[in-house]
């Protein structure tokens, strides 16, 4: 069903993502993202459960919805995932988790994949009904498209049987028509799911090519590549808005548009996302610090590091 053809686009609701790093290099980094916003934790698969819980309860305390990443590979027991659950929900409140494979390795316990986490029903034991699934546009060098497709119609179905209230929170782009032709395929098929779409933040040019190389971006890389005058030099900085508009356009013209949300990868830093989120009326500069603050934060805010980008894209490899 469309809407009338070039509505006018609203401003679509944003997420984000920080480390571990950048919260114990500067705490304070979580004072430019609004009060109540969504924000997922990256799982670098160092802390035990208490310290785990203990970062994420500082979220907690920043008036944050945080988003811990729970990722199934990495789990080495049923008991270990009993254990983790009970940590974040009994001291830091959680209520909301991304499910990720967590590595295209072979697992570390008995689960293989997201979908063996939620077989054992021990998210709906701790009141964990809210939770993301990852999605990939551009498919994954790990895992074929046929074994994500069925993935996800797996994880759709078991949303609709059971009370869980999931979403799809997709890797990262930079070819908007292949993210809307993606998502538009899925509701084809049958996928009902909302679709929160990754986006990655601004960043040099030269960052943003190492990154989706590395987390296996392949086709929209080449995409990017092809854009000519922006990519000039690879000191370039990278701006969302000509992914993000197309995005937010079809959103706008289609009524049962299954896109919700967006989902920033902060690859250039919390503030210089902070700061493209205000100015484009997505996030409100009254939130929290003004613009005028950004500059010291910039400053003291620690670099987002190779591992950390390769553990927050969706859990580093695996889709499923």
């Amino acid at each position: 069903m469309q809407k009338q053809p070039d509505a006018k686009p609203t401003r679509l609701a944003a997420s984000v993502e920080v480390t571990p790093r950048q919260i114990e290099k500067d705490p304070a980094v979580l004072e430019l993202i609004p009060p109540a916003t969504r924000t997922y934790l990256v799982d670098l698969g160092t802390m035990q459960d208490g310290e785990w819980a203990a970062v994420t309860k500082s979220l907690t305390r920043a008036g944050l919805e945080p988003v811990p990443h729970l990722a199934a590979r990495r789990l080495k027991s049923a008991a270990a995932l009993e254990s983790r659950l009970s940590a974040m929900v009994s001291e830091a409140g959680i209520r909301d988790v991304l499910l990720i494979a967590g590595g295209a390795g072979a697992p570390e316990g008995p689960f293989g994949s997201t979908m063996d986490v939620l077989e054992t029903g021990l998210l709906d034991r701790y009141g964990i009904r809210r939770m993301a699934v990852a999605g990939h546009p551009e498919g994954s060098p790990d895992i074929s498209d046929a074994a994500i497709e069925a993935a996800i119609k797996w994880k759709s179905e078991f949303a609709e049987r059971t009370d869980a209230d999931m979403r799809i929170t997709t890797q990262f782009s930079f070819d908007a028509h292949a993210a809307i032709r993606w998502a538009e395929a899925l509701k084809r098929g049958g996928v009902t799911l909302p679709i929160h779409i990754g986006v990655a933040g601004p960043a040099s040019i030269k960052s943003l090519l190492k990154y989706s190389a590395m987390c296996g971006v392949r086709a929209s890389s080449a995409f990017a590549f092809k854009r000519g005058a922006q990519i000039a030099s690879l000191l370039t900085s990278y701006s969302p808005e000509p992914f993000v508009g197309p995005i937010e356009q079809h959103v706008a013209d289609t009524a049962d548009a299954n896109v919700q949300q967006l989902h920033v990868f902060p690859f250039g830093g919390i503030a210089e996302t902070r700061r493209w989120l205000v100015e484009r009326g997505t996030w409100e500069a009254s939130a929290r610090a003004g613009l005028d603050a950004l500059h010291p934060k910039q400053a003291t805010e620690a670099p987002v590091s190779s591992t950390d980008v390769l553990s927050s894209a969706n859990g580093g490899g695996g889709a499923a």
